[in-house]
């Protein structure tokens, strides 16, 4: 019996693995459709067995509105990129001394 318990955990844990690979390296597109399907799955199970949050937090990965980085605004994207464009030092080639050859 233990070796069938062991054989359980190692395989749900292979499979949680499996599935956190697809989750983290597949196409959004394909992500997406995953988790709508999976989101209508624990929609539909039983109440006794209160999925009802993950099934909502499904949903929401599923949704195809794109959020900014942090999953606010969307406006601190452009924000950040505005003031990184005034940071640029420009130095002309002209002023650009040589360094002289270790030979010389």
């Amino acid at each position: 019996m233990n070796s069938v318990l062991d054989d359980g955990v190692v395989g749900l844990l292979l499979l949680a693995s499996i599935a956190y690979a697809f989750a983290a390296l597949s196409p959004r597109a394909a992500r997406r459709r995953v988790f709508g399907q999976l989101a209508q799955l624990l929609a539909r199970a039983p109440h006794s067995l209160k999925l009802t949050a993950a099934a909502q937090r499904l949903a929401r990965a599923a949704d195809d509105t794109a959020q900014a980085a942090c999953g606010g605004c969307e406006g601190c994207g452009s924000e950040a990129q505005a003031q990184n464009s005034g940071a640029e030092i420009r130095v002309p080639i002209s002023s650009i001394a040589r360094r002289p050859s270790p030979q010389e």
